[in-house]
């Protein structure tokens, strides 16, 4: 039996190459005059994705066109395809094809100039399918293409390490050998060499690394003899180029773990909704993330059934304790102002998804009697956003342990008049209703998170805007384990805090108590006359300000010319004079978190700490009888 040839010329590609793309099909029967070839490149038109070329050969510059034998070159008519809205290119025969003569489809330039060309897809894939459906009397046989697509040159060496570690105790460091694109690549020249070293202790710790054909490496059993503040160097030998780790900070002793990851952000690369399997490798692989939360929006629209029982499982499947953690998660809009934005978390497998149009879950008040607190947790997002915003007078503390400050477009701290330096900019504007510096006057308490980017749902019509938008965001985690529990618990005693991208180490403290810890004079009475505050920033590069807030007003203001930097600080006003009065039978109060910018523009927000003014307990000691 007879089988069609289908060849690519190359058969690989280089990830952002561009050149001309041949794509040769010798068909097993002859094909007669008027067939009709489609040609589909799989591509979903992102920037990142395999340029689509021109049907028009007048422009010679990143066209497409079909070569047959003896014959001139056939212009393409370019299609979309209304039930998966990919983009093909339609060719008509002008005469028949014998069996044993070749059809050419070439994308690219006609004058064969490279700089003129079709540019390939920006990220590796094994396997890059091109189809090619031909309709033959009413029926449609497809023949695929196959390409490999590599990483370009080397460029960047990223190194994975913990954030937190115990003097003496062993830990791996991962080095991942990354292209201009973040792909992993050995696409360098054979000798090159990388030297890893560190400063301070262990100088006798030099290795040499040779750069894998897998494009990362892992070296086990690092450990620091002493405590302090490290940073893994890889240096170049080649180029002399310098590579260094995010910070590391080494304690005498600690039983815990900072822990990174996002509970908001979608892939660039995969779609969280159609391919969540990929989408969960490259935030655990690519990305690193030590935690991951699905985020699809409740719609049946955006997540059919179908989908959220693939997600269901694959969920179930890749949460692994001390590796990944994986959260099972979704996005809820309800009405404005009363219900906002709300990432909904819950802390267990198997969960139905929780629609608005559903009678059981078209309220937040009807949700969270239905669970309880052990089941989710709610997360408020994009407060300040117009069309999300949520003004925090039905703030549920049971449920609603922390809080998104930030995501990629944009910050709801404060609004922009009051010295926000990311705030919400476009099309959907600001609301200071939705501030999360006036939910925390008003007395509502919880912790920061950060979320990512997103195109979905509210943020769909971003892109196409010229809506502003900045860096995704992390949040960290301070924990015992990396479990779903640990990390839960953690989350409920508001030991977190968010970046805006980078992996910035940050600690604060009042009276030896950390961050999200709720204070009071009643066990603590010397903090009436004065709150010891301690507090650390360390930096992936050069701290620009450490600001210490109290009550959103800055207390004081440090100005470190280091990538580090640690403070004490006394606050001895009165706790009366500067209390802020609570609602209904709460005890007055005060609350402080900590602010740092990097001299990169990046922020890092600690979750905040509350001081109550309470009556000290009077402990009346019985008296024995003799």
């Amino acid at each position: 039996m007879r089988r069609s040839i289908c060849q690519a010329d190359p058969h690989y590609a280089i990830a952002g190459e561009k050149r001309t793309w041949r794509f040769s099909y010798t068909p097993s029967n002859a094909l007669s005059k008027n067939t009709k070839l489609i040609f589909e490149m799989q591509s979903d038109k992102r920037p990142i994705d395999w340029q689509l070329p021109n049907v028009d050969i007048k422009k010679k510059s990143n066209v497409i066109w079909l070569e047959i034998p003896n014959g001139k070159n056939l212009v393409a008519k370019q299609i979309k395809d209304p039930k998966t809205t990919k983009i093909g290119y339609e060719f008509i025969l002008p005469r028949d094809i014998k069996i044993g003569e070749s059809l050419i489809i070439c994308m690219g330039s006609i004058d064969g100039k490279d700089n003129l060309a079709n540019m390939c897809q920006y990220f590796t894939q094994r396997k890059k399918i091109f189809n090619l459906h031909i309709n033959v009397k009413s029926k449609t046989e497809t023949e695929t293409f196959h390409m490999d697509v590599r990483g370009t040159k080397l460029k960047t060496l990223k190194i994975i390490t913990p954030s937190f570690v115990a003097r003496n105790k062993r830990f791996d460091v991962v080095v991942r050998f990354e292209d201009e694109y973040g792909n992993l690549t050995n696409n360098t020249d054979e000798e090159t060499l990388i030297e890893l070293s560190y400063e301070h202790l262990r100088e006798n710790l030099n290795w040499k690394l040779f750069i894998p054909e897998t494009g990362f490496i892992t070296l086990p059993n690092l450990y620091f003899n002493e405590p302090g503040i490290y940073k893994i160097k890889l240096k170049n030998l080649k180029t002399n180029e310098l590579f260094y780790s995010p910070p590391i900070k080494c304690f005498d002793f600690s039983n815990l773990c900072l822990f990174w990851g996002t509970f908001h952000s979608e892939s660039e690369k995969y779609d969280a909704t159609k391919n969540i399997e990929n989408c969960l490798r490259y935030f655990r692989d690519d990305k690193a993330l030590q935690f991951y939360a699905t985020s699809c929006f409740d719609s049946e629209e955006e997540t059919p059934s179908a989908a959220w029982k693939t997600i269901v499982s694959q969920i179930a499947e890749f949460n692994e304790d001390e590796r990944f953690t994986a959260f099972l998660g979704l996005q809820w809009l309800g009405t404005l102002k009363e219900e906002g934005l709300r990432e909904l978390i819950f802390t267990k497998d198997n969960k139905n998804i929780l629609r608005k149009k559903d009678l059981r879950s078209n309220s937040l008040k009807k949700i969270y009697k239905t669970l309880s607190s052990k089941d989710l947790l709610a997360i408020p997002s994009f407060t300040m956003g117009s069309e999300s915003v949520y003004d925090f007078k039905d703030f549920n503390e049971e449920f609603e342990k922390v809080v998104e400050i930030y995501n990629a477009w944009g910050s709801s701290e404060m609004s922009s008049k009051e010295g926000n330096l990311r705030p919400i900019s476009g099309p959907v504007k600001e609301n200071p209703e939705g501030s999360i510096q006036k939910a925390l006057l008003s007395g509502c308490r919880f912790g920061f998170v950060a979320g990512g980017l997103d195109d979905r749902g509210i943020y769909s019509k971003f892109f196409d805007s010229n809506q502003k938008q900045y860096s995704q965001g992390l949040s960290a985690i301070i924990a015992k384990d990396q479990t779903r529990d640990s990390l839960i618990e953690a989350l409920q005693k508001k030991s977190c805090y968010a970046t805006t991208g980078k992996k910035i180490i940050a600690g604060l403290s009042v009276a030896n108590e950390p961050m999200g810890s709720e204070i009071s004079t009643s066990t603590k009475p010397g903090l009436l006359y004065n709150r010891y505050i301690s507090g650390y920033v360390i930096g992936t590069t050069k701290l620009k300000e450490v600001i210490l807030l109290r009550n959103n007003k800055i207390l004081t203001r440090f100005t470190p010319d280091d990538f580090q930097f640690n403070f004490i600080y006394d606050d001895t006003e009165s706790l009366k004079d500067i209390c802020i009065k609570a609602k209904e039978d709460k005890p007055p109060f005060i609350f402080y978190y900590l602010r740092a910018i990097q001299e990169d523009s990046h922020i890092v927000w600690t979750s905040p700490i509350w001081v109550d003014l309470e009556e000290p307990a009077i402990v009346i000691k019985k008296v024995k009888k003799k």
